[in-house]
């Protein structure tokens, strides 16, 4: 195992106690809302604090881009080339409704593209890790993506808009349609776990617009070094930029794509 990648595990688990403290005091938690519909706890903020003081006392070097506190280079200064993208609670609506559909996740990128990835459910005890080019495990078995051939025999994992919904119409359509075409569609809320599930092959494909860059890194690595495609609107590799993703196991992810593009105006391609 990729020395990064040890110490991205054990800042995730780190990060896992702290939650699953906190899981059973709910009723003691102070929630802020940072814009309707996106909540932040004290949990969310003392999580991420563990996180990146386990990540940099490793490699005090390397840049941060994490969801609440934003952007920041390490002591190397902004030429390092490595930046550790981090959520340290993706689910945090599901996490203060006692819903146990939540998740750490942790990715090191190098030069932009993703090397190392770590999604750590705290519930299940459930540990998802890739390294670039040497595979994806959970809990340090082998995972492949599932062998569905077929749309219609396949089950879609997706995420509706919360926070802006000048696209809600495009995303009902392309649901409504999705559910006639599949065995079904899933949202539960956190899209790290939905991608770590096309890795896993729990899902068959996933798709969702206006994610953030630490929604997606960890899980798109999972599914790519899982044997899995993931592209942007375009069939592009351009998701951390756009926030769009679409994801699926090869033979599913052609048609999803295209089903996907078919009803998307021009506002929202790429």
């Amino acid at each position: 195992m990729h020395p990064t990648l040890n110490i991205a595990i054990k800042a995730a688990r780190r990060a896992g106690q702290i939650i699953n403290r906190a899981s059973n005091d709910l009723d003691l938690l102070k929630v802020t809302a940072k814009q309707p519909n996106d909540f932040v706890t004290e949990v969310d903020k003392a999580a991420e604090a563990a996180i990146i003081e386990v990540l940099m006392e490793a490699y005090p070097n390397y840049g941060i881009l994490a969801e609440e506190s934003g952007q920041t280079a390490g002591k190397g200064g902004d030429e390092t080339e490595y930046q550790w993208i981090i959520d340290p609670l993706d689910g945090t609506t599901n996490f203060i409704h006692g819903m146990p559909q939540y998740a750490v996740s942790i990715a090191l990128a190098k030069g932009g593209i993703i090397e190392q990835a770590v999604v750590f459910d705290p519930n299940r005890n459930e540990l998802f890790t890739a390294s670039k080019g040497a595979g994806a495990f959970l809990n340090e078995r082998r995972i492949r993506v599932s062998k569905r051939t077929k749309l219609q025999d396949s089950l879609i994992g997706t995420g509706f808009p919360y926070r802006m919904f000048d696209h809600i119409d495009t995303y009902l359509a392309i649901f409504k349609e999705l559910a006639q075409k599949t065995a079904g569609q899933r949202r539960p809320g956190a899209a790290s776990l939905d991608l770590a599930y096309v890795a896993c092959g729990r899902y068959d494909g996933f798709w969702e617009f206006g994610l953030s860059p630490w929604d997606m890194a960890a899980g798109a690595l999972l599914i790519s070094e899982a044997g899995g495609l993931v592209s942007d609107l375009r069939g592009d590799a351009s998701y951390l930029e756009t926030g769009n993703l679409i994801a699926g196991t090869p033979k599913v992810f052609a048609p999803l794509l295209k089903l996907v593009q078919d009803k998307l105006p021009d506002s929202i391609r790429g």
